[in-house]
Formats: structure tokens, C-alpha cells, sequence
């Protein structure tokens, strides 16, 4: 599935364009490896890392999505492996003490 198709129909952007422009600015990575091409392919099991709202998102891919389905449905294709914003701040305030 195409890299801007399976962030569009997990509802990780609003819009394909939004996906494309991710990857054509170079911001997108597929397992460790930097990605500028919005066709690039997602397969299973791969690591997605990339900013968006304010945080690096990291997603390891489970399912491919057929269709840009509800909000829960879209959460069962991918496993958030970032840990939660709260826990980074914590642990930010705890190496400066």
C-alpha cells in the first residue's frame, strides 16, 4: 500500500495531500530509513516514524486498512510504539533534578 494511502486511511493526516507533503518534505522514515517519495511502499510489520502535531509519532504497522474506516478501526492497523507525551516529560524533568 502506498506510504500516503495508509497514513490517510488511519486518519494519521486529514488529507492525502497532507501525507504527501510529510514525505516530500523528507520527514517520513520506514524502518530507520529516510523517505521522499509519497508512493513508497508500506508493508507489515514495519516501523513508521515521523512528527506530527508537536511529536514524533513512531507506528509499527499491523494491518493494511482497505478503506478510510471510523477512528477505532483505524487504530487496530498500527501499534503506537512512541511512549506517551506525559511519560517523556516526566522522565525530561527527572535527568534535570
Amino acid at each position: 500500500m502506498r506510504l500516503d494511502k495508509f497514513l490517510w486511511f488511519t486518519r494519521l493526516t486529514k488529507t492525502r495531500t497532507l501525507a504527501q507533503a510529510l514525505a516530500a518534505e523528507g520527514h517520513l522514515r520506514i524502518d530507520g530509513r529516510a523517505v521522499d517519495r509519497a508512493h513508497a511502499e508500506v508493508r507489515v510489520g514495519q516501523v513508521l516514524s515521523f512528527p506530527l502535531h508537536g511529536r514524533v509519532r513512531v507506528l509499527r504497522v499491523l494491518a493494511l486498512p482497505a478503506r478510510r474506516g471510523s477512528a477505532p478501526e483505524a487504530q487496530a492497523c498500527y501499534d503506537d510504539l512512541a511512549p506517551p507525551p506525559q511519560a517523556a516529560n516526566v522522565s525530561q524533568q527527572a535527568a534535570s533534578d
